[in-house]
């Protein structure tokens, strides 16, 4: 009988410790967690991903595919309870980086994940490097826990995939690609970093524009799998050794000829300033001449208002100022002899 009486206790004691002791759980601040009932998660009614403005990065045929069930999300906090048949996903949120070149499936690829090669449009085989920040995305829990089986690996493939096409296709802006065309421009000396048709130079030369675009395409990797890209961060361009040392060559040849132009484009810069300088100084001297004149000719026009006899005693008084300033003086007589 005691022994019944201890077995029962046992177990008592046993289903308190197993079922409901550990079914007492928290949830730290930086996670987030879904309950699942019998393998299934608890869902928002009549609510999917489709309601939420992270789809609207999708394309229209992309829509139905990624359409998943809003879940309901356990936010921080405890001590929660959950049955013996549910289970709890928890997930971090935190903001991680990664190395754009680590391949999760394969930690040897890439160099050991350092770097990423990538093809240009001028088929020159190219290495790149940097950073990718992400962060799980409490949004969209189903797809990352649920919809993906491997959602960092899935959003990673996208990634590198949307990059090496963007590499491919990549061509400079036109305010960049051939500053000399642009009326604009056409007075400033040229970036030696900018050679027409060399797609490397383009791309370093355009690195902000690239990462602008991969987090413009990268958008829709909420609605996808899941995850948010905060930022992408390509820091270098590297060709191989003999394409480099080329480049660098090129890149010589035109600073050589950029530095050129700019000379001789200072010196007729300063030759325009120069001649606009002697314009307006024998402007201004053919001003001076010319106002004593008017200012003659307004005299003379006051002192005819005075009667016939002004101009004549104007004339002679002229004359006389001139004849008592000069050495000698050659008169015609009226006989016609000097």
């Amino acid at each position: 009988m005691g022994f019944l009486i201890g077995s029962i206790f046992g177990f008592v004691a046993w289903f308190l410790v197993r079922y409901l002791l550990a079914g007492l759980y928290t949830v730290d601040q930086n996670e987030r967690a879904v309950k699942t009932v019998f393998g299934r998660a608890e869902r928002i009614p009549n609510v999917t991903t489709l309601d939420d403005p992270i789809s609207e990065y999708l394309r229209p045929e992309e829509k139905e595919r990624y359409k998943y069930p809003q879940v309901r999300v356990i936010m921080p906090g405890g001590p929660y309870f959950k049955c013996p048949w549910e289970k709890i996903h928890k997930v971090s949120i935190a903001t991680q980086t990664v190395n754009m070149a680590f391949d999760a499936e394969n930690p040897a690829a890439n160099q050991g994940g350092q770097v990423l090669e990538a093809v240009t449009k001028d088929q020159l085989n190219t290495g790149l490097d940097g950073q990718i920040r992400y962060r799980v995305s409490e949004r969209n829990l189903y797809a990352y826990l649920f919809g993906v089986k491997r959602p960092y690996v899935h959003v990673m493939g996208y990634f590198i995939s949307v990059l090496r096409e963007r590499i491919a296709n990549f061509e400079a802006p036109a305010s960049t690609a051939d500053p000399a065309s642009l009326p604009a421009l056409a007075s400033q000396p040229l970036d030696a970093s900018i050679v027409t048709g060399v797609s490397i130079n383009d791309l370093r030369k355009n690195l902000r524009d690239l990462n602008e675009h991969m987090e413009r395409e990268c958008l829709s990797s909420v609605a996808r799998y899941g995850i948010t890209l905060d930022a992408s961060l390509i820091t270098g361009i590297d060709p191989p050794p003999d394409v480099e040392s080329a480049l660098a060559a090129i890149n010589t040849a035109h600073n050589s000829v950029s530095s050129d132009v700019s000379l001789a484009q200072a010196s007729a810069d300063q030759k325009i300033v120069q001649s606009k300088r002697a314009v307006e100084i024998e402007t201004l001297n053919a001003h001076a001449e010319v106002e004593p004149l008017r200012a003659l000719a307004v005299q003379l026009g006051e002192l005819k208002k005075n009667g016939p006899d002004a101009l004549p005693a104007y004339l002679r008084n002229v004359r006389l100022r001139l004849y008592s300033r000069a050495g000698q003086a050659i008169i015609e007589s009226n006989g016609g002899q000097q």
